[in-house]
C-alpha cells in the first residue's frame, strides 16, 4: 500500500473535514485522516495507481475544495486559478457594490437615486452571484453528501432576503420590500469573517511552519575531476542525493541530514531540540538538516534527503498528531454534524413564531429568521479543539517535544505518577569503562568476545564497551540475539554459546552481584566488566519540579538494588523498584495504572513493553529505535529538561480546549435567542459570526507564550 499525503485548500470547519473524510472512505480508501486546520489529508491505496489518484482529486475538487499538491500537479496538468480564488478578493469585490447600498445608514446622508429598487438590484446582483458561486455551490455539494455545512445557513439567509426583495421589486410598492442591502452585507461580511478565520487559523500553525526552512538552501557541493582535483560549486538543496559530498562553512544551514567526514563545528540544533546552545560536532557525528553551523567548517556526505530526513519525519509526526481526534473533540463533532439542520429548524420556528404568536409583520419575522441563520456558528465548535491542539503541538515541537498523537497531549492533564527507568534516562548513558577482570581467558580474548557480542546491541553499556574495545578479529556468529532485560547471546559456527549478560543470567555461576556485565562461554564464566555512569545534570531539578506539582516519582529499573537506591537518594525519588525484568516492569506499570494515570520515561529495548502499557510513554531522542516507536512522546533535547514542560503543555492545552468549547457553546446559546427576538440585525450577526472564530484562535494562540 502507498500512503498519500495531500494539502487540501478551502476546508474551513469540521463539517468540511467530515465531507472530505466521508467521500474518501466511500471510495474504499483505508486509514483516512483529514485535518482542516492545516489542510492535511492522508490515506492509503494500492501502489502505482495514478489514475485512481486523479479520480479522487477530481472528486475532492467537485466537493468545492482544491488539492494543492495532488496527482494533477505531479502529472504536469496546469490549473488556471479563478480571479476571485480567495476570501480576501471576494470580500473586496463585493465591498465595492455593498458600500453604496449602505450609504443611507450614515446619519444625514440621503442619496435619492440609490434608493431606487432597480439600482439596488443592479448593485446586489454581482454580489449575490459571487456569493452563490461560493456559498451556494458549497451548500449544495455538502447537502448532496449528507453533511450540511455552515455555508447552507449563509446561502439560505442571503437567498431569502434576495428573493423577498426581488419579489417586491415587481409589486406596486417595492419600497416596502427593499432588503437588497441585507443580502449584500451578509455575503460581504461573511467573506470578511472567513478571511479573518483563515488568518486566525494560520497563526495557530505558526510554530509548526517555523520547523521548515522556507527559503531554498544553497549547498556547497564537492566534486572531483579526472585528476582528482576538488571543485566546489553551489547547488539547491532539493537536488542533493544520498552520498553527495558537501562543504558547510560557518553561518550556513545544514542542507540535509548528513555525517561529518572531516572537520569540527559548533552547531545550533534549536530547530529540532529547542536548545539554542551550540553542540560541538566532530568526525563521524551526524548533523540534522535545517540546523545551523555557528562556527567551524566541515566536509560531510548526505545520508538522507526529502521525506527520509529527521525534519520531515518530525513534521510528518506533528501533522499526523494534528489529524488525530482526541476524546474531547467527539462531542463537538457530533453537535457540529447536526448543527445546521437544528439551526435551520430554529430559523423556521422563529419565522412562524414571530409571525403568528408575536404578531409581527412578515418582513420583520423574516429578518429575524435570517439573523438566526447568519449568526449561528458551527465552525466555532469545530475549531475549538483543533486550534488549541495545533498551538500546543507547535510549541511542543519548537521546544523539542514531539507528540505522536493528540490523545497523549490531552491525557497528560491526568498524570499523577511518573515512572523513570535509570540507565540512559536519569543517567547520561555515556558510560566509561571503569574496570574488568579476565577469569578463565586472556584479557585480549575477553575483549574480543565482549566486542563481538556487544556491537550488535544499542544499549548504552554495550556502546561503551564497543567504543573502548574495538578489535579487528571479531568472532563470526551463526546466530546472535538480544534478550530483553538480560543481554546478548550468540552462537558461533562451531556451536559454542557465548553471553554478555547481567547477573540474573549467571546467578548459578557466581554470587557476586556488583558487576555490570558478565561474559560466559558454554556456561563457564570468563570474566566481568564494570562501567561508570553519571546522573544527568538536569535530573534532580526535574524530579523536584514534578514533586512540587503533586506528581509522585518512581524509579523502576532492571539494575541492582544498591545502584538504584544510590540514584534515588541523590535525586530524591520517592519509590524504588529494582532488579525488574521487562515482564515485571510491564506488570508494575499495569498496577500503577490501576491506581492513577502513569507516565513512563525510558530509553532501552527492555522499556518498550512498559512504555506501550503506560498511560503516556515518553522516550528520549537518543533511545533505542523500539523504545521510540513504543512511546507516544519523544523528547528531542537528549535529556529530561523539557519533561515538566511536556506535562504542563498537556494540562494547559486541555484547559484551552475547555475554554474554547465553553465560548463556542455559550456564544451559540446566547446568540440564537437574541437574534430570534429581534435584538440583532442580520448585518451585525454576520460580522459577529466571523469574529467568534477569531476569539477562539486568539485564545488558542495564547498557549505560545503562556507559562506552563
Amino acid at each position: 500500500m502507498e500512503k498519500v499525503n495531500w494539502k487540501v485548500e478551502g476546508m474551513s470547519c469540521t463539517n468540511c473535514a467530515l465531507t472530505v473524510h466521508k467521500y474518501l472512505e466511500g471510495e474504499g480508501l483505508s486509514n483516512v485522516k483529514v485535518n482542516f486546520i492545516g489542510g492535511d489529508v492522508s490515506f492509503e491505496l494500492p501502489k502505482d495507481n495514478d489514475a485512481h489518484k486523479l479520480e479522487l482529486e477530481k472528486g475532492i475538487e467537485g466537493l468545492g475544495y482544491h488539492v494543492a499538491n495532488g496527482a494533477a500537479q505531479a502529472a504536469g496538468v496546469a490549473k488556471k486559478k479563478k480571479w476571485l480564488h480567495n476570501h480576501w478578493r471576494r470580500f473586496l469585490f463585493c465591498l465595492v457594490f455593498t458600500l453604496p447600498l449602505m450609504v443611507h445608514m450614515i446619519p444625514g446622508v440621503h442619496i435619492h437615486w440609490l434608493m431606487n429598487h432597480w439600482v439596488q438590484l443592479a448593485l446586489t446582483l454581482p454580489v449575490y452571484i459571487v456569493g452563490m458561486d461560493f456559498f451556494g455551490r458549497s451548500a449544495i455539494r455538502s447537502l448532496l453528501k449528507g453533511i450540511p455545512n455552515m455555508n447552507v445557513l449563509v446561502a439560505l439567509g442571503a437567498t431569502a432576503a434576495f428573493v423577498y426583495s426581488l419579489t417586491g421589486t415587481f409589486t406596486a410598492n417595492p419600497a416596502n420590500y427593499l432588503f437588497y442591502e441585507t443580502t449584500a452585507t451578509i455575503i460581504t461580511l461573511v467573506f470578511l469573517g472567513n478571511w479573518l478565520e483563515d488568518k486566525s487559523v494560520e497563526t495557530t500553525q505558526e510554530n509548526i511552519r517555523k520547523l521548515t526552512v522556507t527559503q531554498k538552501i544553497m549547498a556547497n557541493m564537492i566534486a572531483y575531476d579526472d585528476q582528482y582535483q576538488e571543485h566546489v560549486f553551489p547547488v539547491e538543496s532539493q537536488y542533493l542525493k544520498v552520498g553527495d559530498l558537501v562543504l558547510i562553512n560557518s553561518g550556513e544551514y545544514v542542507p540535509m541530514d548528513c555525517k561529518i567526514l572531516s572537520g569540527t563545528a559548533s552547531v545550533n540544533e534549536a530547530i529540532v531540540t529547542g536548545e539554542s546552545a551550540p553542540v560541538e560536532k566532530k568526525m563521524n557525528d551526524k548533523l540534522i538538516g535545517g540546523s545551523i553551523v555557528d562556527s567551524g567548517s566541515v566536509k560531510v556526505y548526505i545520508t538522507a534527503v526529502g521525506e527520509d530526513t529527521v525534519m520531515s519525519h518530525i513534521l510528518r509526526m506533528v501533522q499526523e498528531a494534528q489529524a488525530e481526534k482526541p476524546p474531547v473533540q467527539q462531542l463537538a463533532d457530533k453537535i457540529s454534524a447536526v448543527f445546521v439542520p437544528v439551526v435551520t429548524s430554529i430559523a423556521l420556528l422563529t419565522l412562524l413564531g414571530n409571525l403568528f404568536i408575536g404578531n409581527h409583520t412578515f418582513t420583520e419575522s423574516l429578518l429575524r429568521s435570517i439573523a438566526v441563520l447568519v449568526i449561528a456558528c458551527p465552525c466555532a465548535m469545530g475549531l475549538a479543539t483543533p486550534a488549541a491542539i495545533a498551538v500546543g503541538l507547535g510549541r511542543a515541537a519548537r521546544n523539542g517535544i514531539l507528540f505522536k498523537n493528540a490523545r497523549s497531549l490531552e491525557v497528560f492533564r491526568n498524570i499523577k505518577q511518573v515512572v523513570f527507568d535509570k540507565t540512559g534516562t536519569l543517567t547520561t548513558g555515556q558510560f566509561a569503562l571503569r574496570r574488568f577482570a579476565a577469569l578463565a581467558v586472556e584479557e585480549e580474548e575477553l575483549k574480543q568476545i565482549a566486542y563481538s557480542l556487544e556491537k550488535h546491541s544499542s544499549h548504552p553499556i554495550a556502546r561503551c564497551i564497543t567504543r573502548e574495545w574495538k578489535v579487528k578479529n571479531e568472532l563470526r556468529w551463526g546466530k546472535i540475539e538480544e534478550v530483553k532485560g538480560l543481554g546478548m547471546q550468540g552462537t558461533d559456527k562451531e556451536g559454542n554459546r557465548y553471553e554478555a549478560v547481567s547477573h540474573k543470567a549467571v546467578a548459578a555461576l557466581t554470587s557476586d552481584t556488583t558487576h555490570n556485565v558478565y561474559i560466559t562461554r558454554n556456561g563457564v564464566l570468563l570474566g566481568w566488566i564494570d562501567v561508570a555512569d553519571e546522573i544527568r545534570p538536569e535530573a534532580k531539578a526535574v524530579v523536584a519540579q514534578l514533586q512540587q506539582s503533586g506528581i509522585k516519582t518512581i524509579l523502576l529499573s532492571g539494575d541492582t538494588k544498591e545502584k538504584c537506591a544510590q540514584v534515588a537518594t541523590t535525586l530524591g525519588i520517592e519509590e524504588v523498584v529494582a532488579e525488574q525484568t521487562p515482564e515485571q516492569k510491564l506488570q508494575r506499570i499495569a498496577d500503577y495504572n490501576a491506581v492513577a494515570p502513569v507516565a513512563m520515561v525510558g530509553d532501552g529495548i527492555n522499556d518498550a513493553p512498559a512504555l506501550a502499557k503506560a498511560t503516556v510513554g515518553i522516550s528520549l531522542s537518543d533511545a533505542s529505535q523500539i523504545a521510540m516507536q513504543s512511546a507516544q512522546v519523544v523528547l528531542m533535547n537528549h535529556g529530561l529538561k523539557h519533561l515538566p514542560m511536556a506535562l504542563g503543555l498537556g494540562r494547559h492545552t486541555y484547559v484551552t480546549i475547555q475554554q474554547n468549547l465553553f465560548w463556542a457553546f455559550i456564544y451559540n446559546i446566547i446568540a440564537l435567542p437574541v437574534a430570534a427576538f429581534g435584538y440583532l440585525s442580520p448585518t451585525f450577526g454576520a460580522l459577529v459570526m466571523g469574529l467568534s472564530d477569531v476569539v477562539l484562535a486568539i485564545n488558542s494562540v495564547r498557549l505560545n507564550w503562556k507559562k506552563v
